[in-house]
């Protein structure tokens, strides 16, 4: 706690001369970090939205194959956290390079080679691939709980399979959807090193934005003012998901 409370006082008292109003003003007076923190909030959403896409197909698809397929679809998942995310990040640097094997590919089918290093697709490539077992785990742990005879139930009612899915599996998977887009979210807001090797300074992130401010700037006031920033972010987001947690255990209870 004493390293938080110590950025929290610092956001507050260390007052560069020239921000007579104080940090937070500088906060949002200035349209630069207005613009990197739109930014890193509309890339972390994106990101969370191509891992819910990826992962939601490939957590059902682990929860109706046998064991052994299914132990082997978890070790495509977990294979990634063992593996450092700088390693990852290399890897990806090599093939979004511009005349990298992904340019190669486009290029022989007549595509014709694509800016994808140094943009903000090559960021959220990245950190969807790193973030994407965040969204599977939590999706996986909801699904295998639903009780297959349910959709069963319902297809005998007439329903059928797309309004099963839509009327009895989405549902229930909710929470699984909740968490994972809650983690991958909030882990996404604070990445570093994918933004900073993939991306370029005109896709900043507010991650990169607190190290120029501390490291090059020394600004100290600045960068505890943007962590403070961030951290109201999370805290916010973690308020909601708690609170649409409750209302969906509520209706559940309701339901029955």
């Amino acid at each position: 706690m004493l390293p938080l409370i110590d950025i929290i006082v610092r956001s507050f008292t260390d007052v560069s001369p020239a921000d007579t109003r104080g940090n937070y003003w500088w906060l949002v007076s200035n349209t630069d970090n207005l613009i990197i923190g739109a930014r890193t909030i509309l890339t972390s959403l994106v990101v969370t939205i191509a891992c819910l896409v990826l992962a939601y197909p490939y957590a059902y698809l682990m929860t109706i194959v046998s064991d052994r397929s299914r132990k082997w679809l978890t070790l495509a998942v977990m294979m990634p956290l063992w593996t450092s995310i700088l390693v990852r990040t290399m890897a990806w640097m090599i093939l979004l390079q511009d005349t990298g094997p992904i340019n190669a590919f486009l290029e022989a089918i007549g595509i014709g080679a694509q800016p994808l290093i140094r943009t903000t697709f090559g960021v959220a490539l990245g950190m969807a691939q790193v973030l994407l077992p965040f969204m599977v785990l939590p999706l996986y742990s909801a699904m295998s709980k639903i009780d297959p005879r349910l959709l069963t139930a319902s297809s005998s009612l007439g329903a059928n399979g797309i309004t099963s899915f839509f009327t009895v599996y989405l549902p229930l998977s909710r929470p699984g959807i909740f968490a994972g887009s809650v983690t991958v979210f909030i882990l996404g807001l604070g990445f570093y090193i994918i933004p900073s090797l993939l991306g370029s300074p005109q896709e900043a992130m507010i991650s990169s934005l607190i190290y120029l401010q501390v490291s090059q700037f020394l600004e100290w006031g600045h960068g505890a003012t943007l962590g403070v920033a961030l951290l109201a972010v999370t805290a916010l987001l973690l308020a909601g998901f708690s609170k649409l947690t409750k209302q969906s255990a509520a209706k559940a209870g309701a339901d029955r």
